[in-house]
């Protein structure tokens, strides 16, 4: 035992999580090789964690140090476990709040992230997070952006980029375009009195809608994903099937495209409805100033509805706009409305209003007196044909009925009349069967400085022409002035946005819009598997090795836009032959908010708890340790900062016991844990390992780990409660070391901090984070004795402590002949009795 380190006494010594903390943040922060991932080439199987990266907002709030604990307790677990980790962290850098900063503290964008970026590391390093920062991605900076860019041009080289005009936010007082998310009750975020316009401008769009039916069938294959995810994605994504009908404008050449999925109902058609934004509305109201300022009225209600989140409870309101449609079906004219509940982005934006068979049509039509033409027929039983069509019945909208005044297509079944009838419009040239998605393509353009500059120029003989690879990255200039008026800061930098042509050597500008910063994170997650490669956004051979990610992590409030547009990514890549896999992540978790005083953490309530008051108060271990202990992970988390200080009592009890009982240096401290012991002896070990059993089911089940802290602080107790024994040596000192070292090795996950601190105290000198995970014996595990209850006729009658194995005639006949249960049976005879191994014995009697 002469290498043996000699351990001072501490028996009396207090825990103070500071000096140990940053003893040991000391330690890992001088071995940059303590959290690195293996090469492909590693023998071991490979297991790739990871949390969505944040975006550098100034600090870590505790929805961040929730988060990121559960990732960080997964990937040292599988440490343990023996995989290959790969356990990354970067910066969702890009984005408009650095602009803001810059107006408010005059800082450049790029120097205000940076900063932050700085500050933030620093939080995540003294909370003792494993990331392999050799890795760290920004995406702000142009060792990223270029292949933002590189991708850019891939996609416009397959046609899947792509430049049209589009209807945007416009504040005129700001003189820029405002996401919907800035536009505030109709109005800019910023001036809150200014109505938004509606305005048309040139846009770039990657064509994501070509891949809308695989998105939406590859969802069945994520089943490790939350099921509330691939829902919101299947609403999201919208799939509809139904039919094309052309109404032809009444004396003009238009025809407004109409999209239905009851074109068996387009006799009982009364009305064309269009959505507000929709081209043909604008021409039909241009002439009519008053009919213009109605729609406007109209959109704006819309727009209102929107914010809240439900379009489809909005009052209905509409204008005739004084033209007439004709029905392809039948000549019939029918008037053209523009109605708030009519979206565009819905099928074409217009539709045929069928009031007897649809509950919104039928509401807009009693409102405003349009017809109501009854042209299906539910099939019911005992009731005549008045009665099927009169009022009590409609709107119907049942597919299992019986058209009537349809023409030739009378008689017959929904069902049969469907295909039917759409193959009848594809005959006749006015429509055909279709499939439409409520997933429209992705508008990527924005009018903002801090963002991936577009790499496209325009010249005026050869026009739009794509920058050449070898020209990227095209790097946003430095020290803009930032004013959030008059559009793109870009465009007011003529050395920036002049150049040539790389075709024909003349004139030209650059595209001055930027990218939206849903770029950056649709494929972040790959770079980070070969970050220092200036050749490729990333190598291959690396990136087939670790996708899919087996865990990814992060809140559902990403579960629409982020999720499906890497998703989308993903699955260019592979066409590219970038990637073999066709999803991203194997694994969902989306964790719980984290709330206060009964609402979500946030400035502007007074209720946000920063993380480093707490970790300076009850240090990194505690606070983490709380973020896991106070509810299960998916679920919502009320904070509460008694619970941080009963989480530190917890810790201080752990190294208390520990401290005064680590005895490395004495003879037997490493010895075989005797097979016979005493029963407390027994007691501890058994406890022990359920315990083991219980976390390790946890770390590949359910993830609560809310109960893998509560085990850990019952193990704790029991300990506590054989101190006397102990002390009398009842305890043999094998097994009295097995039992701290194996309590070290389960805290690992959730306190780093004070377990390789405990770790070094028991004279262990292995890495504690790639030491084995403690196995559990089952045989040892087992308890000796069980509790049987007893009941009689469905009341508890006896409880009986029997043995673990004991057959079920021996717990019948132990049942039956306990006195509680024999006075009971008094003057009664038995049915039956009904033994539920290791749980209770049912007697019924009469």
């Amino acid at each position: 035992m002469a290498d043996t380190p000699q351990i001072p006494d501490r028996r009396e010594e207090r825990y103070d999580p500071q000096p140990i903390e940053k003893k040991w943040s000391a330690r890992f922060e001088a071995d940059p090789a303590l959290y690195r991932a293996e090469p492909p080439s590693s023998d071991k199987a490979k297991y790739y964690v990871l949390e969505m990266l944040p975006y550098p907002s100034g600090a870590l709030h505790m929805g961040h140090v929730r988060n990121y604990s559960i990732g960080d307790a997964l990937a040292r677990y599988m440490w343990m476990k023996g995989y290959n980790v790969l356990h990354p962290m970067g910066w969702d850098s890009f984005g408009l709040p650095a602009e803001n900063a810059a107006i408010k503290a005059g800082v450049q964008p790029r120097e205000w992230t940076l900063r932050n970026i700085a500050h933030m590391k620093s939080q995540m390093k003294r909370l003792g997070f494993a990331y392999d920062w050799e890795r760290e991605v920004t995406t702000c900076l142009p060792e990223y952006y270029r292949w933002n860019q590189w991708f850019f041009l891939k996609l416009y080289e397959r046609g899947l980029a792509y430049r049209k005009k589009s209807k945007v936010n416009w504040c005129p007082e700001c003189a820029t375009v405002l996401a919907n998310e800035q536009v505030v009750h109709g109005c800019c975020w910023r001036h809150e009195t200014t109505p938004v316009e509606q305005r048309e401008l040139e846009q770039w769009f990657l064509r994501i809608t070509d891949y809308a039916e695989e998105l939406l069938r590859d969802l069945d294959q994520l089943s490790g994903w939350p099921e509330k995810v691939r829902i919101m994605q299947q609403n999201w994504i919208g799939r509809s099937e139904g039919a094309l009908a052309d109404f032809p404008v009444e004396d003009t050449a238009e025809k407004i495209a109409v999209f239905t999925t009851r074109i068996d109902t387009i006799y009982g058609a009364t009305s064309i409805q269009l959505a507000p934004e929709h081209p043909m509305t604008g021409k039909l109201v241009a002439d009519d100033a008053d009919l213009r300022a109605q729609v406007d009225g109209l959109l704006t209600e819309q727009r209102k509805a929107k914010e809240v989140g439900d379009v489809g409870a909005i009052e209905k309101h509409g204008v005739f706009t004084g033209h007439y449609a004709i029905n392809p079906f039948n000549q019939e004219k029918v008037p053209i409305w523009v109605a708030n509940y009519i979206l565009m982005d819905y099928g074409t934006g217009a539709i045929m209003s069928v009031p007897a068979h649809d509950e919104r049509d039928y509401e807009f039509a009693k409102k405003y007196d349009l017809e109501i033409r009854v042209v299906v027929l539910p099939r019911r039983e005992g009731l005549t044909d008045a009665e099927k069509s009169s009022d009590a019945t409609i709107p119907y909208s049942g597919t299992d009925s019986l058209l009537i005044n349809s023409g030739e297509f009378s008689g017959l079944g929904c069902n049969e009349a469907m295909p039917k009838m759409a193959a009848y419009a594809r005959e006749h040239g006015f429509g055909k069967p279709t499939v439409t998605y409520r997933l429209k393509d992705w508008g990527i353009s924005r009018q903002r400085y801090w963002g991936t500059p577009i790499p496209m120029l325009y010249c005026e003989r050869c026009g739009i022409v794509p920058v050449p690879e070898r020209d990227l990255p095209v790097r946003l200039p430095e020290g803009v002035e930032i004013t959030l008026t008059g559009g793109s800061p870009l465009g007011r930098l003529p050395e920036w946005v002049n150049t040539k042509c790389p075709r024909c050597g003349g004139a030209a500008r650059r595209e001055t819009d930027t990218m939206d910063t849903f770029v950056d994170s649709s494929w972040y997650f790959y770079r980070y598997t070969d970050a220092g490669n200036d050749r490729a956004p990333f190598d291959s051979r690396v990136a087939n090795y670790w996708f899919p990610i087996e865990q990814y992590i992060g809140g559902v409030e990403h579960a629409i836009l982020h999720l499906i547009y890497s998703r989308f990514w993903t699955k260019f890549m592979r066409d590219l032959g970038l990637v073999a896999n066709s999803e991203p992540a194997q694994r969902l978790f989306t964790q719980g908010m984290v709330i206060k005083d009964g609402a979500k953490m946030s400035k502007s309530l007074g209720n946000v708890v920063a993380p480093d008051d707490m970790v300076a108060r009850y240090g990194a271990d505690a606070t983490r340790l709380y973020t896991l202990f106070a509810a299960p992970p998916d679920r919502d988390l009320d904070w509460q900062d008694a619970g941080v200080k009963g989480v530190q009592d917890f810790l201080s009890r752990v190294y208390r016991f520990v401290v005064a009982r680590a005895k490395p240096a004495e003879d037997g401290w490493r010895g075989d844990v005797p097979a016979e012991l005493s029963p407390e002896a027994r007691r501890m070990q058994r406890r022990l390992h359920q315990t083991i059993k219980r976390i390790s089911d946890e770390f590949i089940g359910r993830w609560h780990f809310n109960t893998c802290v509560s085990a850990l602080m019952a193990l704790v107790n029991e300990f506590y409660l054989l101190r006397p024994e102990i002390e009398r040596g009842l305890i043999p000192l094998p097994l009295l070391a097995e039992a701290q070292r194996n309590l070290v090795l389960l805290l690992h996950p959730f306190a780093p901090y004070l377990a390789h601190e405990l770790w070094e105290m028991l004279g262990e000198k292995s890495d504690l984070l790639r030491h084995g995970w403690p196995q559990y014996d089952p045989a040892l595990a087992r308890e000796e004795e069980i509790e049987i209850v007893v009941q009689v006729n469905g009341k508890i009658r006896a409880r009986l402590m029997v043995a673990a194995d004991a057959g079920e005639e021996d717990v019948r006949h132990l049942a039956l002949n306990d006195p509680k249960v024999v006075s009971s049976l008094d003057g009664k005879k038995i049915v039956k009795a009904i033994v539920v191994p290791h749980k209770l014995v049912n007697i019924v009697v009469k």
